[in-house]
């Protein structure tokens, strides 16, 4: 069907190949310790992050360069988020929520770079971002309440007994699927972007002279997806700070 399509000059769009895990090295099977375009990917990411965060740092001036200037801000800004949602008590979680933000931002700006690859469009990456903030909740509470902590479930305000046994069901479920949704809602929205993107690429031969027009739509979704990556973001780190917030501060 799409030998066809490329002869006789028709749309030749695969927009999910751009997700394909592939070995960096020859073969084709990926195995536990295989280098993927995956891995490299996260590698640089992790290396963004320190160009963007750490080296602007290590010779701070009262005076501030344009690098030391936008890592101050963002270090303001999650620690603002920090402070209003958790209190001054939340700052001692600070590095871990800051880390957080910082690397799914530079992962999904980074996936916007021609050729590149989308670290934060897999569930494999996202799920364990958001297992982590899970695990880390979990044990925060019971550290901190003991037993108790299973009362966050409890309505109290709820008119009878046996409709606070449902409502304690209910919400113990939807804490379990709390990683679930932290994990899909970015992995789904990164996802989706990128293939609509590839969707419009693939009009812009097929239309000759006129793929002015979905060189165009493309350049109005590219600013919308560098929005959609600085929300996501922030997104899933003000809810890890919410989640936390249920930790420290029941009910």
């Amino acid at each position: 069907m799409a030998t066809s399509e490329q002869a006789s000059g028709g749309i030749n769009a695969h927009p999910m190949d751009q997700f394909v895990i592939k070995p960096l090295f020859g073969g084709h099977d990926v195995g536990f310790l295989t280098i993927t375009n995956q891995t490299l990917w996260l590698a640089i990411a992790v290396l963004l992050v320190v160009a963007l965060m750490v080296l602007p740092m290590r010779n701070a001036t009262l005076v501030p360069t344009r690098m030391q200037s936008a890592a101050e801000l963002l270090y303001g800004f999650v620690r603002k988020m920090v402070v209003d949602i958790l209190g001054e008590e939340g700052l001692k979680f600070f590095p871990y929520i800051f880390t957080l933000f910082i690397f799914i931002l530079i992962s999904n700006v980074a996936g916007l770079i021609p050729t590149s690859f989308t670290t934060t469009s897999h569930i494999a990456v996202t799920g364990v971002l958001a297992m982590s903030v899970f695990l880390t909740v979990t044990v925060i509470g019971f550290a901190r309440h003991g037993i108790g902590f299973i009362s966050l479930f409890w309505v109290k305000s709820a008119p009878t007994v046996a409709l606070r046994l449902v409502l304690f069901f209910i919400e113990l479920i939807s804490y379990f699927v709390r990683p679930l949704s932290h994990s899909v809602r970015l992995a789904g929205n990164m996802m989706a972007g990128h293939a609509v993107l590839k969707v419009f690429a693939a009009f812009v031969p097929a239309m000759g002279l006129f793929g002015i027009i979905p060189i165009g739509a493309m350049t109005g979704i590219f600013a919308l997806e560098l929005l959609v990556a600085c929300v996501q973001a922030y997104i899933f780190t003000i809810l890890t700070c919410v989640y936390l917030n249920d930790a420290l501060h029941m009910h």
